[in-house]
């Protein structure tokens, strides 16, 4: 499943839900869908979602012995969250509150 992220301030973000919400949860937000942060909550869940992240120790995991030379290096959460941060930024110099909720409420059937 896919979660967008939406803010008057800035284009919409849309990430894998396990990214998503454990994002929020490092923010120390709800991780229901839909949900929220109100404008005036943001600097302190910029804070905090920077904070786990300085403090995260996420070493990439070693190669096993049947990963080929084509195989990349996992992409760090940091990484993953640099989205955010910049969303949260924006929308916290804009004042606007942020959104998320489900990509598409739609599925397709096959």
């Amino acid at each position: 499943m896919l979660i967008t992220f939406s803010s008057p301030a800035c284009a919409n973000i849309t990430m894998f839900e396990k990214t998503a919400l454990n994002l929020l949860r490092l923010m120390g937000h709800s991780t229901r869908v839909p949900g929220a942060i109100l404008a005036k909550d943001i600097p302190a869940a910029l804070a905090r979602l920077e904070t786990a992240l300085a403090n995260n120790k996420e070493n990439p995991e070693s190669k096993g012995s049947d990963a080929d030379d084509y195989d990349e290096a996992p992409v760090t959460l940091a990484n993953q969250a640099f989205p955010m941060i910049s969303f949260l930024k924006t929308a916290d110099k804009e004042a606007t509150d942020i959104m998320w909720d489900i990509s598409s409420k739609h599925t397709i059937g096959i």
